[in-house]
């Protein structure tokens, strides 16, 4: 067999497993076997890394080229049986897009807490949640709400681990006096999320 024949096998070969790939995780996410269905979701944001379960929305993370590291935490702590499943975040993609279109304020999506800090951190996430659309607190009052009026720097640690930004909108918690303070996508994505919600101009 020549080479080429050879490198056209290997390619056929390659072509016809990946196709079988993709059937297997269609075939998997629609008999729910995959407890978590992940996806690469495009933003203007740059494109982000987004799971969930048959719960709710577990995870949107910023990094979405470290999409091993993302796999590998939801392996450890939430379950092994994973599937890339687009089909499954239809309704979380399809809000996300709506939202950065500015046609959405409110996300009406269940909500999968498997890998939020439990506790104050947790307390802290659901006065977050309840920020609403064009509002925004300091972390000494999101601290206050998590019934801690002292912890502002506990607080913002469990901002900095929100493990779903953007629908659980940590983006809306300034320092006193306005200023943005930290992100865990990074200021210029809290910045322009801010924007969006016409908090500051662009």
């Amino acid at each position: 067999m020549t080479l080429e024949a050879q490198l056209g096998l290997k390619q056929d070969v390659t072509e016809a497993a990946q196709a079988a790939a993709r059937r297997f995780a269609a075939q998997a996410a629609a008999h729910g076997a995959a407890k978590v269905a992940y996806a690469l979701e495009p933003s203007p944001l740059g494109e982000l890394f987004v799971a969930t379960t048959t719960r709710g929305l577990l995870e949107i993370g910023f990094e979405a080229e470290h999409v091993d590291a993302y796999l590998e935490r939801i392996c450890a702590r939430v379950s092994p049986a994973v599937l890339e499943a687009p089909g499954r975040l239809d309704a979380v993609r399809r809000q996300l897009d709506e939202y950065f279109a500015g046609r959405r304020e409110t996300f009406e999506l269940p909500l999968d807490w498997s890998l939020a800090r439990q506790g104050f951190g947790r307390r802290v996430l659901d006065a977050t949640a309840r920020i609403p659309f064009g509002g925004v607190l300091t972390y000494r009052e999101i601290a206050a709400r998590a019934g801690s009026p002292k912890a502002i720097r506990a607080a913002g640690s469990a901002l900095g681990a929100n493990p779903i930004p953007i629908v659980v909108p940590c983006h809306r918690v300034l320092r006193t006096g306005g200023a943005l303070g930290g992100y865990g996508g990074g200021i210029e994505r809290k910045r322009r999320l801010l924007e969006i919600e016409g908090v500051v101009s662009a």
